[in-house]
């Protein structure tokens, strides 16, 4: 059996990802393949949806494509991150960074500046943005310029670099790239936090069948000591089993959003 594992995701986390994949390798007595997704996720899953077994996957491309194209894909686990913050549950937020060293200190401060965000198909650095622009009462003119980054990372570089004022991180990202280069804690403020938000998902095909995907749930669900210390390396405390309804909060504010632009 060819099981082909891809990760839209940020690739600061990708290792870990690698870690997953090679537990369920270990688990299942297959052997498994990751790769890093290179094209927009939505893009990608209506052109070569039959070519992978799971996918690591932002909640708003999977949402949208499971609208498009119903009952292919089946939400299988999420992780849930050990810091309090996340209250046991598989949440993230959306954390709004300046430069450290300017004067914004809070979200109108932000009114007028550069925005930049990873990719339009980005629930925390894009979707969830408009939406606090939206709940907070502020137009969308409130975004003097908006650029494309590529990603979270390069976000992260472009408000260190001054090359744009504020962006949006999901905040599992964000930990995770302090963790990796932990000087740039003092090159960063976080002035807003939008959330909580449903954590990205683990997955899986339908046509896998419903047993061998309650297998796949169930060794996420019962690590082995290998990927507990991933996990433990992660910040994550364990995975948690989610369904497609756990994601509808997501297609809603997407909606709202694209109702209101």
């Amino acid at each position: 059996m060819n099981f082909k594992i891809v990760s839209y995701l940020a690739p600061n986390w990708f290792w870990f990802y690698e870690a997953v994949a090679a537990y369920l390798g270990r688990y299942l007595k297959i052997e498994t393949q990751i790769i890093s997704g290179e094209s927009d996720p939505l893009l990608d899953l209506m052109r070569a949806q039959d070519e992978f077994a799971l996918a690591f996957i932002c909640g708003l491309p999977f949402i949208r494509y499971d609208q498009m194209v119903p009952n292919q894909l089946q939400p299988v686990v999420a992780p849930v991150m050990g810091s309090p913050r996340y209250q046991n549950r598989p949440i993230y937020f959306s954390d709004v960074i300046v430069n450290a060293a300017s004067n914004l200190t809070n979200f109108a401060d932000l009114k007028g500046k550069i925005w930049c965000y990873n990719d339009p198909g980005s629930n925390s650095g894009y979707n969830l943005l408009y939406y606090h622009l939206f709940q907070s009462g502020y137009a969308f003119d409130f975004i003097g310029k908006a650029i494309q980054s590529g990603s979270h990372q390069r976000s992260i570089r472009w408000i260190v670099e001054g090359k744009a004022d504020f962006a949006a991180i999901d905040s599992t990202v964000l930990e995770q790239e302090l963790r990796d280069f932990p000087e740039l804690s003092q090159d960063l403020r976080v002035v807003d936090s939008i959330g909580p938000n449903p954590m990205p998902p683990v997955v899986a095909k339908v046509d896998l069948g419903a047993e061998y995907i309650h297998r796949i749930q169930s060794a996420l669900l019962t690590p082995d000591a290998e990927l507990l210390a991933a996990m433990e390396k992660a910040g994550v405390q364990r995975f948690a089993a989610v369904q497609s309804r756990d994601y509808d909060a997501i297609a809603q504010i997407y909606y709202l959003v694209m109702g209101n632009g």
